[in-house]
C-alpha cells in the first residue's frame, strides 16, 4: 500500500526552528496547546553554529546542569600591542556544550509534550481564515504540510517565516564566524581570551575552554563592512607561534563550528499577527560579541507563557506584553551596543591600543556589563568618570 503524498498535521503552534528559543518556548508552551517543533538538521544540537559563550549566572538562573558548561575565571583581552587580564571573583564565565545544551532543551520540550521533528524544512506557509497551512519537506515525518493556528519564527538568519510572508527583510548585515574544536593537550582551562586587532579587523577571536577536554579558536567579522572570509582570515592568525603566545598545546580536531547571527539594530516589532519571532530572528543576539543563548532561552521561556495564555484567555493582551518585556530588556542597551559595535567595526590597531587601555581601568563589574551589553546607567557615568579622572591626573 503507498503512502499518502499530502498528509497534513495539525497543531496549536507551529514552531520553525529547533534553536534554544524554538525550544525554550516550546518547553513552556506544550504542556498547555499542541506543539510542533520542526528542524532542518538530522540532530538537535549539530551542526554547531555558535561559540557557546555565556554567564554562569544565567545559566544557573535557567536551570542549565553544571555539567553542560565549562566554567572560566578569567578572561585576557589581547590587541597587537597590549593585553588587559580581567580575573572574575563574583561574575564568573562559561562556556557550554553546545550540543549537550539544546540536546538538554529538547528534552525537556519534548517532556512537556512537544513533538520535535528533525531532518524537517520549512518551505512555505500560506494564511487562511483559521490559521496557516505550511508545506514542509521531511525525511523523518510521513507529511508535506502542517496546519497551525500560531506560527513562531525561531529560524534564525534566515527569518525563513517572515521573509516568505513578506513581512520582514533578511538582515543585510551579519556577524560571520567559523571556529575550529580540538581536543586539550594543554591550556588554562579556566581562562577565556579575546583577541582584537589588525588581523581581525571588524571583528574579534576568540579562544573558548569547553567541556569534555576541549578548546575552540575562532574568528567572527562583519559582513558586508569587510569582505575578508573568516576561514582565511582564522588558517592567517591560527600559526604556531600564536598558539605558543597563549600557552596552548593542541590535541586532536574535533569538528569545525560556523555560523551567522544577524548584526543590526534591535527590532521591537515582534509579533506579526499570528506570527511571532523569537531568538536570533528577532535579533536577541548582544551587539557586542553576539552571545545570545541565555537571552534566547529566556525569552523563549517567556514566549511560551505569553502564547500559552493567549490560547487560553483568547485574547492577545499577553503577546502584546512579551513584545514589551523583551523591549524593555533589550531596546536600550542593545542602541548602545550596536552604537559600539559600528564604531569598533572601523577600529584599526592603534583604535584597538587604546580601547584596552580603557579596559584596563575598569572593575569586574564593568567589564562584565560591558561584554553582556548592559549599558546602566550608573555603570557608564561610572566608567566615564574614570576615563576623566585618568586624563586629567593620569
Amino acid at each position: 500500500m503507498t503512502k499518502p503524498t499530502h498528509k497534513t498535521l495539525t497543531c496549536d503552534v507551529l514552531i520553525v526552528g529547533g534553536g534554544p528559543a524554538g525550544l525554550a518556548t516550546a518547553q513552556t508552551l506544550a504542556p498547555h496547546a499542541k506543539t510542533i517543533v520542526i528542524h532542518q538538521d538530522r540532530e538537535i544540537g549539530k551542526p554547531v553554529r555558535t561559540s557557546g559563550g555565556t554567564w554562569v549566572e544565567d545559566m544557573e538562573a535557567l536551570g542549565v546542569p553544571s555539567h553542560l558548561y565549562q566554567q572560566i575565571d578569567e578572561i585576557l583581552f589581547r590587541s597587537d600591542n597590549r593585553e588587559v587580564r580581567q580575573h572574575l571573583e563574583r561574575r564568573k564565565c562559561a562556556v557550554l556544550d553546545i550540543t549537550g545544551t539544546y540536546q538538554w532543551l529538547a528534552d525537556l520540550a519534548r517532556n512537556a509534550g512537544a513533538d520535535i521533528y528533525t531532518d524537517t524544512k520549512f518551505l512555505h506557509t500560506v494564511e487562511t481564515d483559521d490559521g496557516f497551512i505550511s508545506e514542509i519537506r521531511s525525511r523523518s515525518i510521513d507529511a508535506t504540510r502542517i496546519k497551525s493556528r500560531f506560527i513562531i519564527d525561531a529560524s534564525g538568519t534566515p527569518h525563513a517565516v517572515l521573509a516568505d510572508l513578506g513581512l520582514v527583510d533578511k538582515p543585510d548585515r551579519v556577524g560571520v564566524g567559523i571556529e575550529h574544536e580540538f581536543e586539550i593537550k594543554s591550556a588554562d582551562k579556566n581562562r577565556a581570551a579575546l583577541f582584537v586587532g589588525q588581523a581581525v579587523k571588524s571583528g574579534y577571536g576568540w579562544i573558548f575552554p569547553a567541556p569534555n577536554n576541549h578548546i575552540r579558536i575562532g574568528v567572527g567579522i562583519i559582513q558586508p563592512v569587510s569582505n575578508l572570509s573568516p576561514r582565511d582570515i582564522y588558517n592567517a592568525v591560527v600559526t604556531p607561534e600564536f598558539l605558543e603566545s597563549y600557552g596552548l598545546e593542541l590535541g586532536p580536531p574535533v569538528q569545525v563550528n560556523a555560523g551567522i547571527i544577524p548584526s543590526v539594530p534591535y527590532d521591537p516589532k515582534l509579533v506579526f499577527g499570528n506570527v511571532i519571532r523569537v531568538g536570533d530572528t528577532a535579533n536577541f543576539a548582544t551587539p557586542t560579541v553576539g552571545e545570545g543563548i541565555r537571552i534566547a532561552i529566556k525569552f523563549g521561556r517567556i514566549l511560551g507563557e505569553r502564547l500559552s495564555e493567549t490560547l487560553a484567555q483568547g485574547c492577545r493582551s499577553p503577546l502584546v506584553r512579551y513584545e514589551l518585556e523583551c523591549r524593555k530588556a533589550l531596546k536600550r542597551n542593545y542602541s548602545f551596543g550596536f552604537t559600539a559595535n559600528e564604531r569598533i567595526a572601523t577600529y584599526d590597531a592603534d583604535d584597538w591600543d587604546k580601547s584596552l587601555d580603557r579596559l584596563s581601568r575598569l572593575d569586574e563589574d564593568e567589564v562584565v556589563s560591558l561584554v553582556k551589553s548592559e549599558f546602566t546607567l550608573s555603570m557608564m557615568i561610572k566608567a566615564v568618570g574614570k576615563q576623566v579622572r585618568h586624563k586629567l591626573f593620569g
